[in-house]
């Protein structure tokens, strides 16, 4: 039910900067007119008690390799992107970059196609895409399929910036060993965002690469060079560089929550760490057995690996993320919100992150448990 007035009362409100205790939000005909501990609360209007539950506009996750039992890998279509952005809607994300890891050049060329078909049909979430490879170290490779990994040639990046002028946001993650500091330049320059993982690079080399146009990081700390007592590497780069961001899977797995507590402390501003899923397959079901490019991927007790105990991907959903910087990490409950919320929408340039009387919608609000456990939407 959209239509008419709805209250939504004794809620926590997570406005896309701050959290507000025991307010109200009002909803006109889908729309928000209204919201605060001040909000009018009149009989014409259908009401509901959160009970304390925090109201928040929907997740946003910039890396995204599958859900609802597909990988984007084994079907880049717009029929794969509607079944990933459901199972992930479900897990409360508003806005999503499907992610294409390391593959051939005609399934880059393919994921390339259904996300401007999916973006043009409207598809909900999908806002852009990301691809994760090819053009990465093989010495940090983790699932990635070593065959396939290669330099970016010329014709390469053509077909990048001729995806960075059809999509409205076009993610790339490369590693300086294989792309060049002019064609970083050069895609930074089309408005693409740049990001530097699965690399072995010093420190040196990506703060170069940081200058020339790349701004983020892909999974800190993982599948990249790591931060040394001689060798600071691109862990190191990026926590120094105050215009790079990074993603993080804060699923106390991948990174053990003391480190994230130490870079979480370390990174120098404007620059955010956010949150990312790296969600697999898996997410949004009770699937146990996957593939990815013929290798099998396994999930046991919320790790997924191949079978030489590499992990690939992630077992989490964002929920569960915020919930473990709050716990596990120590970051104060507003700021864990924003790194899953407004901190990656800002990175990208996409709206829609922070409530505005007239603009924000219904259907893209969710509902978070108190105790961040559960999420829902409201409708």
């Amino acid at each position: 039910m959209t239509q008419g007035a709805i209250i939504y009362r004794n809620a926590q409100i997570f406005d896309g900067e701050a959290l507000h205790k025991a307010g109200a939000v009002r909803f006109q005909d889908g729309i928000l007119t209204a919201f605060g501990s001040d909000v009018d609360v009149r009989a014409d209007a259908s009401e509901f008690d959160l009970a304390g539950d925090i109201l928040s506009p929907g997740f946003v996750d910039l890396q995204v390799n599958g859900g609802g039992g597909i990988m984007f890998n084994d079907d880049p279509s717009v029929g794969t992107l509607r079944i990933i952005a459901s199972a992930h809607r479900r897990l409360g994300v508003r806005a999503l970059l499907p992610t294409l890891i390391t593959d051939t050049a005609d399934k880059t060329h393919a994921a390339i196609a259904a996300a401007v078909d999916a973006v043009r049909d409207g598809v909900p979430g999908i806002v852009g895409l990301h691809l994760e490879g090819p053009h990465l170290s093989v010495a940090r490779k983790g699932a990635h399929d070593a065959a396939l990994i290669r330099p970016m040639e010329q014709d390469d990046l053509n077909v990048l910036l001729a995806a960075a002028r059809t999509l409205p946001v076009l993610m790339v993650t490369v590693a300086p060993e294989n792309v060049t500091e002019m064609q970083v330049q050069a895609l930074a320059a089309a408005g693409v965002v740049v990001s530097l993982g699965h690399t072995d690079a010093e420190f040196d080399t990506c703060c170069r690469y940081f200058a020339n146009g790349a701004r983020c990081a892909t999974h800190l700390f993982n599948a990249m060079s790591q931060l040394g007592n001689r060798q600071p590497g691109l862990v190191g780069a990026t926590l120094a560089t105050g215009h790079a961001s990074a993603g993080l899977i804060a699923d106390a797995i991948h990174v053990h929550p003391e480190t994230m507590r130490t870079a979480w402390q370390a990174k120098t501003r404007p620059g955010r760490l956010f949150l990312v899923s790296d969600a697999m397959a898996v997410a949004g079901t009770d699937g146990e057995v996957f593939e990815l490019g013929g290798r099998t991927i396994r999930r046991k007790d919320g790790i997924l690996t191949l079978a030489d105990g590499t992990l690939a991907g992630a077992d989490l959903d964002l929920t569960t993320a915020i919930r473990t910087l709050v716990e596990k990490v120590g970051v104060p409950l507003d700021d864990a919100l924003r790194s899953a919320i407004s901190d990656p929408a800002d990175l990208i340039g996409l709206p829609g992150s922070t409530l505005e009387s007239g603009r924000t919608r219904l259907t893209d609000m969710i509902r978070i448990s108190s105790d961040l456990s559960r999420v829902s939407a409201l409708i």
